[in-house]
Order: structure tokens, then C-alpha cells, then sequence
């Protein structure tokens, strides 16, 4: 049998050209989903298997070369940057805790049975049981990408799974460093300079980090760049970690905690990230993985296929187990235990750093039995992760449907008026962040042009470069955006004509200060004909920082505000703002009103950061503007007059925003209200 097989394996690889290689894995990426989607089958399946089958111990197709260890590395930060970049800290915040629990159950329980399985199974001594341990203790992020796939990047399980995973392999890690250390006979001075290098290095990411980000992409808003820059931080990041002794890993997950809340989800900038990470450099991570397994092994030796057994079967129900008690103790989680079990089971990268210095000639504790079986570990516990990710957030999502639907369902496109072309591409970015992702073409942009003589054709190329502009910002954020272009002697009147006629929901319009010789009730002519000419929300903006960059938004919200049409519409859009910008909410309120926040917060946005400041009387709100700065985003929820929450003093507001919020952006709200 074994020469059978070896007849099979070829002694060079068919394919050894760089360009050929490259070609080869294209075409791996491109059909594996299209084949396996067919069979229904997890595409990252596909990508291992294919490995399998053109590795040097399948078919031995192309040769594994420079690039697949490079492009491997990046892939495997990806996953770790991506996973952390997908969280808010309002969700660390409120699971960290959970997350570190659930952390110390996968890797103590997988731990604990690992070592008696390897030392009373398999025979092993006791610094080599410690090692295979960490095997199964820790796990590789591999089945995130499927979460992703079904939306549920931010839901409670998933983020408890996550800083699970860097808990896991961080002590698994460290478990490995002191059993590494005790044999290498280090003095104490060793660990001294270890634990000073992994402080020195947290604080400069967590400290310098979100400052450098924000300076750079407040400084430059070409896309380009700023993802050169974020890429460049996260292999700086996994540098830094690695001289500190720890693993690159962590490094990018750090990086990616980091920063995460000047990347919104829904900007280009996001899309490029995700675009370049999913479409090559995670795939080639796979793909690389896949080669290395040696399916020959399984027939040719007994004690190969004896210690695979037993770390499959210890790893996965030890696994299993962890997240069965995780969720039981955590009643928030029930319905989770299989999405859980799916995203801490698969182990890659974690597994084979660990074996890889077991095998190291200086250690030389383990052999290449285990090796193998580690590689067989990997194969089948990504198999099973797959799956189990793939069916665990399919009924978390249906679960969720309802929900979701039910919530905010708003129907309406919303329409963005341009006017003046610095301010294209802000407004754009924050209706991408408020719009209805469900309804189909919910994006409109729309430029009124004076229809005179004179200035006619300048001020029409004018407004189709903003236009042009708009639908750019848009399309890198995978998001088509209508456009529409008119010519008219009244400009308010093209607006609410367009609102009519496509059924516009909201309206943003660019705020500027034209207060100036104007009435102080005035936002100007065409801003107050549209406010008095429509009953659909309307949100006068001035962004002056790019949305990304902000830290907090202050809702100065009316008395009875409650009781308006809109008062459910808006708010739903200041929780899509603090999700996708990652910032605080402060509410400021009559109680009263601030109950019925409260109240809708916790029902369906628990995991958003939020404060509620009691503001009983609206006179209060020039306070704000001692406490607003250049980070802050202040919403004024304003009123039509003759509405119930409507007050005479927000007659004042015009003036008392050029005069008091000058230097901060500012949103002047007017909800949907219906007579």
C-alpha cells in the first residue's frame, strides 16, 4: 500500500514558475465558491481541499514557493486584523468580560483533557503534553469570513468568540514561552525584560495608535492612501509584537482594536480592506494551509494515525463542551453554542507555531508523528468548523430576522442635495451610514442647478463633477447610488419636486453659515422652503472632520419629542451612526423623554455606548457647546412649528449655531412629522 502511494507522489512539482503559480491560484479562487456553493458546501473547504489536491502530497501541481509563506503570513493577519476591526468598543466593553470567561473555559477544558489524552493515551512526558495541550487549546479565527457572509459580525456570540480567541492564544503562548524558557534554563532577568517588552509594546499601540490614525486620515482622505497607511500599521504592529516575544497574531488583532473606530463599516475604505483580504490574500492563506497536509501519512503510520484520533476527538468535543457551558452559564447566548463551537474549533496558524517549536532542534520534543497529526488536526477541525460556523449562523440570522425587519424598517430612498463640492464627499460617507441597507437603491444624489443663461453651463459641469464625485464615494463602499441633475429657477422647489416624485424618506442638505445679514430664524431661503415644504425628516448638516474620526455624538433632543411621527425614525439613525462610526451617544433630554431612549436602546441596541444626561429645560442646550469640540458631532432635534415638541426658541437655533457651534459639526434635525 505505502508504495503504492509513494508511486503516486511526484518527485518534482509540474508547475515551478512564479507567474504560473499565481495564474494557478486565481483560478482556485475564482471556482472554488462557484463549485462548491453547488454542493453547499463552505467555500473555505474548497480552498483546503484544492491545497490538498496540488500540493507536493497530492498531486504535487505547483511548487510551494516564497510566496505562499508571504502571502500565507498576510492572510492570517487579515483574519486577525478583520475580526478586530469588525468590533466596536461598545461590544468589547460589554462582553469583555464574557469574552475573557468564555476564553479561560476553551483553552482550560481543551487544556486539562489535552494533557491526560497525551500522557496517558499516547505516552508522552510531561513538558511534551504541555505543548501538545496549547495545540488544542488554542484555535485560528479561520470560519470568520462565513460570519461575515450572514451580517453577524457584531452579534454577542461572535464577539465573545473573538476575544475568546486572543485570551486563548495568548495564554497558550505564554504557557509555551515559560515551558520553552524552563528548558533553555533562563534567569529571572529573562522574564523581567519579557513582561517590561510586552508592556512597552501595549502602550505605545493602544496609546499612539488611535492618535496616528486620526491625524493621517483627517490629514489625507485619498482611499489609497489611507489603506497603504492602515496595512503599514498592522504589519508594524505585528513586528513590534514579535520582538516583544509574543506572536504576530496578536499584534494585528491589537492594531485592529485599535483603530477600529476611525474605520467604518459602510466607508470605502472598509470596502478596500475587505476586498483585498477576501478576495487573495486570505484565500492563498488557505489554500497554503491545505499543502502542507500529507494525506499519505493517514495510511503509512500507525502512531501517526493513533495521535490524530486522539487530538481530533479530545479537540473537538473538549471544544464542543466549552462552548455548551459558555452559553449555559451566559443566557444571552442561548441558541449560540454551535456558531461558538465553530469559530473556536478550527485551528491553523495558532497550531502550527506551537508544533513548529516543538519540532525546533533546539527543543526537540515532539517528532514528526505529531507534526503530521497536527496537519490532520487542522484539516479536520477546519472541515468541522466550517460547517458548524455556517449552520450556526444560519439560524442565528433567521432567528434575527424578524427582529431586524421590525426594527426602524423605514422605507424611503434618502436623498442627498450637493452644493458645494468640499462637502461632497462628508455627506455622502454619513447617509451611507444612516441609509436602509434593505431597500434597494435607498441612495439618491441630486443637484439643483439655477437655471439662468448666464452661468447655466458652468454651474451644470459643476454639479455633475459632485455628482460624479458622490457616486465614487458610493461605489467604493459597494453601494450604487441614483443621481439626478435639474435645472430650475427655484431650487427648493427642484428638491421637494424630487422628494415627490421617488418618495424620498430623508433629505441632507449641506448646512452653511449663511447666517450672516439674515433673519436669526433663518438657515437660508432654500434650506427653510424645503424644512416648511416637506413633512419627511430633513437633516441640515456641516461636517467639518471627516465622520470616521469622530468620538462622540450629542443629541440635544426636545420635550415630548416621543410623541412626534419621526421620533423612532431618527433615533434608529443615530444608533446606525454610533455603530458605524464606533462612537459614544449622549443623549440629552426632559426624563420623560429620555425613558422612552433608554427604553428602545436596550431592546434593540444593547451593545452601543450610551449616555443619558437629564435635560430638563431646552434652554440648557447653549451648555453644550462648553462641553462640544472638534471630535463631537452635535444632532439639535428640531421641530416644525405648530407640532407638539415644537418650542420658540428654536427659532434661535440658525444664529445660535453659527454664533456658539462654529467650530464643531453640528446636524440641525427635523424628524417626520405628519399633521
Amino acid at each position: 500500500m505505502q508504495h503504492i502511494i509513494n508511486s503516486i507522489h511526484l518527485p518534482l512539482a509540474l508547475i515551478t514558475d512564479p507567474t504560473w503559480i499565481f495564474f494557478v491560484v486565481l483560478i482556485i479562487i475564482l471556482f472554488s465558491p462557484i463549485l462548491l456553493k453547488r454542493l453547499r458546501t463552505p467555500h473555505i473547504i474548497g480552498l483546503i481541499l484544492a491545497g490538498v489536491l496540488i500540493g507536493q502530497h497530492g498531486f504535487n501541481i505547483i511548487e510551494r514557493d516564497r510566496s505562499f509563506e508571504i502571502f500565507g503570513q498576510v492572510g492570517i493577519y487579515f483574519i486577525m486584523f478583520l475580526a478586530a476591526l469588525e468590533m466596536n468598543m461598545g461590544s468589547v466593553h460589554q462582553y469583555g468580560r464574557k469574552g475573557l470567561l468564555f476564553g479561560l473555559i476553551t483553552y482550560v477544558i481543551p487544556f486539562a483533557s489535552g494533557f491526560l489524552a497525551a500522557h496517558y493515551l499516547l505516552g508522552f512526558g510531561a513538558i511534551t503534553s504541555v505543548l501538545l495541550s496549547c495545540i488544542l487549546a488554542s484555535h485560528t479565527l479561520i470560519t470568520y469570513p462565513i460570519v461575515g457572509r450572514y451580517g453577524l459580525t457584531r452579534h454577542p456570540a461572535v464577539v465573545i468568540s473573538i476575544v475568546a480567541t486572543a485570551v486563548a492564544l495568548f495564554v497558550a503562548l505564554l504557557v509555551i514561552a515559560i515551558t520553552v524558557g524552563t528548558l533553555q534554563e533562563t534567569t529571572w532577568f529573562f522574564w523581567v525584560l519579557f513582561a517590561f517588552k510586552c508592556v512597552v509594546y501595549g502602550a505605545f499601540v493602544l496609546y499612539c495608535y488611535p492618535r496616528l490614525g486620526k491625524w493621517f486620515l483627517r490629514r489625507y482622505d485619498d482611499t489609497i492612501m489611507q489603506f497603504i497607511f492602515i496595512l503599514s500599521l498592522v504589519f508594524l504592529s505585528a513586528a513590534l509584537a514579535e520582538l516583544a516575544g509574543l506572536e504576530g497574531l496578536l499584534g494585528a488583532f491589537l492594531s485592529g482594536l485599535t483603530i477600529s473606530r476611525l474605520i467604518p463599516r459602510t466607508s470605502p475604505l472598509m470596502s478596500y480592506i475587505q476586498f483585498v483580504a477576501n478576495a487573495l490574500f486570505i484565500p492563498y492563506f488557505l489554500i497554503g494551509v491545505g499543502m502542507l497536509i500529507d494525506l499519505r501519512s493517514m495510511f503509512g503510520d500507525i502512531q501517526t494515525i493513533w495521535i490524530m484520533l486522539v487530538m481530533v476527538i479530545v479537540g473537538t468535543s473538549s471544544k464542543w463542551l466549552a462552548s455548551r457551558i459558555m452559553c449555559w452559564i451566559s443566557k444571552d447566548l442561548r441558541g449560540g453554542t454551535l456558531m461558538m463551537f465553530g469559530l473556536t474549533n478550527a485551528h491553523a496558524a495558532g497550531a502550527l507555531a506551537i508544533v513548529m517549536i516543538g519540532t525546533a532542534p533546539e527543543v526537540n520534543l515532539m517528532d514528526s508523528s505529531v507534526l503530521n497529526g497536527t496537519v490532520m488536526l487542522i484539516l479536520f477541525s477546519c472541515i468541522i468548523s466550517s460547517f458548524a460556523t455556517n449552520e450556526g449562523a444560519r439560524k442565528l440570522a433567521l432567528a434575527d430576522l424578524d427582529t431586524e425587519e421590525n426594527q426602524g424598517a423605514w422605507h424611503g430612498k434618502c436623498l442627498v442635495t450637493y452644493s458645494q463640492p468640499d462637502s461632497v464627499s462628508l455627506l455622502t460617507q454619513l447617509a451611507l451610514s444612516i441609509r436602509n441597507a434593505r431597500i434597494p437603491d435607498s441612495l439618491m444624489g441630486l443637484t439643483v442647478t439655477f437655471n439662468d443663461n448666464e452661468g447655466e453651463a458652468e454651474g451644470y459641469k459643476e454639479a455633475r463633477r459632485m455628482l460624479e464625485e458622490a457616486v465614487s464615494v458610493a461605489s467604493a463602499a459597494h453601494v450604487d447610488m441614483k443621481t439626478l441633475s435639474r435645472l430650475s429657477t427655484n431650487v427648493a422647489g427642484g428638491i421637494l419636486h424630487t422628494i415627490r416624485e421617488y418618495d424620498c424618506g430623508e433629505v441632507l442638505v449641506c448646512l452653511t453659515d449663511r447666517t450672516t445679514g439674515m433673519p436669526k430664524s433663518s438657515l437660508g431661503p432654500v434650506i427653510d422652503h424645503v424644512i416648511g415644504g416637506t413633512n419627511r425628516q430633513v437633516m441640515a448638516v456641516r461636517l467639518i472632520v471627516p465622520p470616521g474620526t469622530l468620538r462622540r455624538l450629542i443629541v440635544a433632543v426636545p420635550q415630548k419629542a416621543e410623541y412626534e411621527a419621526g421620533f423612532y425614525k431618527w433615533l434608529e439613525h443615530m444608533c446606525r451612526m454610533g455603530e458605524q462610526f464606533d462612537c459614544l451617544l449622549e443623549f440629552n433630554a426632559h426624563p420623560d423623554t429620555l425613558s422612552h431612549i433608554k427604553s428602545y436602546m436596550w431592546r434593540y441596541h444593547v451593545s452601543l455606548r450610551a449616555e443619558y444626561i437629564e435635560m430638563a429645560l431646552w434652554t440648557k442646550v447653549l451648555s453644550l457647546s462648553q462641553r462640544a469640540g472638534a471630535d463631537d458631532l452635535v444632532v439639535f432635534i428640531s421641530a416644525r412649528p405648530g407640532f407638539i415638541s415644537y418650542k420658540s426658541a428654536f427659532a434661535g437655533l440658525p444664529l445660535q449655531i453659527h454664533r456658539y457651534f462654529s467650530h464643531t459639526s453640528v446636524i440641525l434635525l427635523y424628524p417626520d412629522q405628519w399633521s
